[in-house]
């Protein structure tokens, strides 16, 4: 759950603007676009080749040792409230999601009409008085809305069986203000009281201090989110049998952590304190591991990439990628590959090979194809995602590109599954987007150019080329800015990306291929895309310069292609 601003401005020029969440060093992206006659534009590439790449030849990173099965899988997050209705209430359940599983992963390898995630993240499901579950009143039973701890148990059943991990959220930086433990430390003699964070006076940014009778008590994001206080080893103990509880009794696979870089606050530090690391480090993780060593943790640090690096391997698993998230949608809306380029060189230098979660939007940011042109930049962000190291995390409806602009319960709307929206037999908690008759499952399912055919067939070749999952990255240099390149190598085979970002064929190109990355025994096969691709002259090294294997490269396409010895 997060607090943001988010703006937009329809003049001269079209801002398109990530989120910039209150209390985050990271800073917004902001794209110039053009608007020409009522409509938008974005400038075309320039038709002059640069003589020199663009990319340093040779940048790398090493496939992962030992993938775990995080590291294979492909994520989707799931708002229950809005995914599948199955009692006609109007609010989504966890008996309409499993009525939907086989939609994600009918666990049949021989078909390829389901979306084929092997992961599903379950927004909050614990009981709240909220429509977002974000403020729990009790960690031990599924909120009633959604159904009972019995129906979570077999969807976990019935997800396995198709090859389909669930992990929850977790919210554990603060409760609500209705659960039990908050109301007895209202009184100053509880027992409880320490639970929380009071004080006689607010101190540091009075925003953050709420009154409550003659005290204060600490909440970040409000008054009705009450701040747990880690301080106090009973709390740690309670969150631990939480823990405990979700991932022994109910059969959960992991865990997804809102808000954990504010933990623990330190005076008017607020996030990324010391202690915050080191309960994650010394209370938190070692206790995951114990209950179960297979279990993943995946946090959200909204942060710099800088600020994320160092919870990664034994504080959690993964952490969101939220530069690298903001740089694809960039170059996919600026049709420039310069952002994308840039981040993912960062990302490669820093982080663990491949141990962080890569997004394009969730629940807290402005929808994905809202933020884009049209859905041809939606498939070459899609492509970019699912072919670049990392695990896959997709907002659901991404894959039909469902719009939403904030207030957050506009880019929470209902699945639309048909073209009468196919939510609910009756009316949904909240309307579906204005473009539901036109843009839905049933329709796009029967479009071999659409959108979700585009993920369908992205994530069918992540899930058959392990060089895609956890192989190493190199990048490729190319001599054209809307043309973004790189190279995934898992042993004997090696797969080449490349992606035309902008509206105009590329027919004039270079690719500069690292020294090492083929052999002349390799040969090319085209695993997505048109024509037939030729392979490269290799120099001595391994290399090659002025590599061009196909004499065009379509407006917005997805090329692909594997080298293997045969």
């Amino acid at each position: 759950m997060r607090r943001w601003l988010c703006f937009a401005s329809f003049a001269v020029v079209l801002f398109v603007v990530a989120g910039c969440q209150q209390g985050a060093s990271s800073t917004p992206v902001v794209s110039t676009i053009e608007v020409i006659e009522g409509e938008t534009a974005v400038p075309s590439p320039t038709t002059s080749i640069s003589p020199t790449p663009t990319t340093q030849p040779g940048l790398f990173s090493p496939a992962i040792d030992n993938p775990a099965w995080w590291d294979d899988s492909v994520f989707y997050e799931v708002f229950v409230r809005s995914f599948a209705d199955s009692d006609g209430d109007g609010v989504g359940d966890i008996n309409g999601l499993i009525e939907k599983l086989d939609y994600l992963n009918d666990g049949d390898p021989n078909t390829d009409d389901d979306l084929g995630v092997t992961g599903i993240w379950l927004m909050p499901i614990m009981q709240s008085p909220s429509y977002h579950g974000y403020d729990v009143v009790d960690y031990y039973q599924v909120d009633d809305e959604y159904g009972s701890n019995e129906d979570f148990k077999r969807l976990v059943d019935e997800a396995n069986d198709r090859g389909i991990r669930v992990i929850v959220d977790l919210v554990m930086n603060h409760t609500s203000d209705q659960h039990p433990w908050f109301q007895e430390s209202r009184d100053p003699a509880s027992e409880k009281r320490d639970w929380y964070v009071w004080q006689d006076e607010p101190t540091s940014d009075g925003n953050y201090w709420h009154q409550d009778n003659d005290a204060y008590y600490y909440g970040y994001f409000w008054g009705g989110m009450p701040d747990l206080n880690y301080e106090n080893p009973e709390v740690t103990a309670v969150m631990q049998e939480i823990i405990r509880f979700w991932l022994d009794d109910m059969g959960a696979d992991g865990f997804r952590l809102d808000a954990i870089k504010h933990l623990i606050e330190d005076g008017r530090i607020i996030e990324n304190t010391p202690a915050t690391h080191t309960w994650l480090k010394q209370d938190f993780y070692p206790y995951v591991k114990g209950v179960n060593p297979e279990a993943v943790t995946v946090g959200e640090v909204w942060s710099t990439s800088d600020d994320i690096v160092p919870y990664i391997g034994d504080e959690v698993d993964l952490a969101f990628e939220f530069t690298l998230a903001d740089a694809i949608l960039e170059s996919a809306v600026s049709e420039r590959k310069v952002h994308v380029e840039r981040a993912q060189e960062t990302v490669a230098e820093i982080y663990p090979a491949g141990q962080y979660a890569t997004f394009l939007a969730n629940h807290d940011q402005n929808r994905t194809r809202s933020r884009l042109i049209n859905d041809e930049q939606a498939k070459t962000a899609a492509t970019l995602q699912l072919t670049l190291p990392g695990v896959p995390f997709i907002y659901y409806g991404e894959e039909i590109g469902m719009q939403g602009e904030k207030p957050d319960e506009n880019i929470r709307r209902p699945m639309q599954w048909t073209a009468d929206g196919g939510f609910s037999t009756n009316e949904p908690w909240q309307p579906y987007f204005e473009d539901y008759p036109e843009r839905h499952v049933a329709a796009q399912a029967a479009d071999p150019g659409s959108l979700l055919n585009h993920y369908q067939s992205l994530i069918a070749l992540r899930n058959s080329y392990p060089a895609l999952r956890s192989g190493s990255w190199t990048a490729v240099a190319t001599d054209n800015p809307s043309l973004y390149a790189f190279l995934r190598a898992d042993g004997a085979e090696t797969i080449l990306v490349l992606v035309n970002l902008g509206r105009n064929p590329v027919d004039t190109y270079n690719l500069t291929i690292p020294a090492g990355s083929l052999s002349e025994a390799m040969k090319p096969l085209m695993l997505m895309g048109d024509g037939e691709a030729h392979a490269p002259t290799l120099n001595e090294n391994g290399g090659a310069e002025n590599y061009q294997p196909l004499p065009e490269l379509l407006p917005y396409s997805s090329t692909i292609i594997r080298f293997r010895e045969e």
